[in-house]
């Protein structure tokens, strides 16, 4: 929400916490 640099990077970080535990939720 800054200069928006970092913003894209939160968000696929985000994302990829979210993969991690949809993954653990079907395991």
């Amino acid at each position: 929400m800054s200069c928006g640099g970092n913003d894209q990077f939160i968000l696929v970080l985000v994302l990829f916490i979210l993969l991690v535990i949809v993954l653990a939720a079907i395991c």
